[in-house]
């Protein structure tokens, strides 16, 4: 159970982090990655030994097909993941005050490229530097992992939001940041990008059961 409310404690407060960064008013502006990317890391080494600090149904995904997540596991890892952020979501228009929000235009391939990529990116990180045996005990895991969130949010949130997590795309859409009909381009992209890159980490760490 304890695993279950690090992973809820842990996706409320980056998800929050999130709404707080990039909802106006008082948004962080151009610092919103750094302080998105900064709450995930510490978040993650709050929680890391206890839960893994996934928070993130993709993460979860790729840990379980790596195997290094038990199959028991996954649903309530993704269920504690989803209300985290949905109680994030409503929290924040009330921590913000009354705000106009319109929901961030796509375009289809390009957000599809985008949040495959970096999903990926996070995946095949948090693979090799949380669940290696040839990276086992280090101190940086954290730091690597939510970088990679901070490197994605830059470097291609004008063009996808820089969601790369189901459950984040699940608080944006709660606080309208996101529309809901575009929530299967996201979900495919990041569900996908975690797949490629489990069976990528196997593929390239045979000996690493």
């Amino acid at each position: 159970m304890r695993k279950y409310i690090v992973e809820f404690v842990g996706t409320f407060f980056f998800v929050f982090t999130i709404g707080m960064a990039v909802l106006k008013p008082n948004s962080a502006g151009d610092f919103a990655p750094l302080a998105i990317g900064a709450a995930l890391m510490v978040m993650i080494y709050a929680g890391g030994h206890i839960s893994g600090g996934h928070y993130n149904p993709a993460v979860t995904l790729g840990v379980f097909l790596r195997g290094r997540c038990p199959i028991g596991d996954v649903p309530f890892y993704m269920i504690a993941q989803v209300l985290g952020a949905i109680l994030a979501a409503i929290l924040v228009p009330i921590a913000k005050g009354s705000s106009t929000v319109d929901p961030k235009a796509l375009t289809l391939l390009p957000t599809l490229l985008a949040e495959f990529l970096f999903t990926f990116a996070l995946v095949w990180v948090v693979l090799n530097v949380a669940t290696s045996k040839a990276t086992q005990n280090n101190s940086y895991y954290g730091l690597a992992i939510g970088f990679t969130v901070m490197v994605g949010a830059f470097a291609v949130g004008a063009v996808s939001g820089g969601a790369f997590n189901p459950a984040v795309v699940i608080g944006i859409s709660v606080m309208r940041l996101a529309a809901w009909q575009n929530i299967w381009i996201y979900f495919l992209a990041q569900f996908g990008a975690a797949v490629a890159a489990s069976f990528l980490f196997k593929f390239t760490n045979p000996d690493d059961r």
